[in-house]
């Protein structure tokens, strides 16, 4: 299947590895540019090179806490590539721990990071990529990374649990402002899929090896997810072929959420 990918730029954050990087990953391979983010040079340099350099991919240094983040982003994308198709806001989950326990820094540190700079990549994306109801250069593309955590809490990720449900309803909400635009705004849900940050949360039981086989004796087909299954969903997403798709939250979880 052609996903109508060939010479369209995508905005990656957070994809030097784990879910970032699988999505980059896919989308290059199937014919895309990529400007990657990254929170050293070095580590944004690196995953750049593995999906092949210039003129494939660019990586950049960038902190989704930061004001100014986000149109530095943007311009870098269509200073390089000539154009802006889509993003994937993808960053790291916050720290762990209960809601009780949370500091008020933790909390604002999040906000900052996971949720306005989240939207304020989404406002930078949205203006750059105009009005295209018109189909003269396709359609535009706003996708979040955001967590199972949008459809029922995960123990344990008290802060995750409070700010994920309330970004995927911004997301909603973009998509009817975006829409006659012709811009499509989604969500994608990962649950357990094998990342650094997925056994970091398993390590926190003490036994790592028994969290994994607990939790895995509760997802239907009985195993965690790849970072590869998750950019493959996330590449199709962000494409052409799922033109008319917009507004949703996605699963990728191997059927783990038991609500529709």
């Amino acid at each position: 299947m052609d996903l109508g990918l060939r010479d369209r730029v995508y905005l990656v954050t957070g994809a030097t590895r784990g879910l970032g990087f699988a999505s980059a990953k896919a989308l290059v391979d199937d014919g895309a540019r990529v400007v990657l983010t990254g929170r050293t040079e070095e580590n944004a340099a690196k995953a750049a090179t593995a999906l092949g350099g210039l003129p494939h991919a660019l990586g950049v240094a960038a902190d989704n806490a930061d004001s100014a983040t986000a149109e530095r982003l943007v311009a870098a994308a269509v200073s390089r590539f000539g154009r802006l198709d889509g993003v994937l806001v993808s960053v790291g989950g916050p720290p762990a721990g209960a809601v009780l326990t949370a500091e008020d820094d933790q909390w604002r540190d999040a906000f900052e990071s996971v949720f306005l700079g989240a939207v304020r990549l989404a406002r930078a994306a949205a203006r750059a990529m105009g009005d295209r109801s018109d189909g003269a250069h396709g359609e535009g593309v706003i996708g979040f990374v955001l967590s199972a955590s949008v459809a029922e809490p995960i123990p344990g990720l008290g802060i995750s649990n409070g700010l994920r449900p309330g970004l995927a309803m911004a997301a909603k909400t973009l998509a009817d402002e975006l829409g006659p635009r012709g811009i499509r705004v989604l969500g994608l849900l990962p649950s357990r899929i094998d990342t650094d940050r997925v056994r970091e949360l398993d390590a926190l039981s003490g036994d790592p090896a028994a969290a994994r086989r607990r939790v895995e004796a509760s997802i239907p087909l009985g195993r965690y997810g790849t970072p590869e299954e998750f950019g493959r969903v996330a590449a199709f997403l962000l494409s052409p072929a799922a033109s008319y798709l917009t507004g949703i939250m996605v699963p990728v979880d191997g059927g783990a959420l038991r609500g529709l």
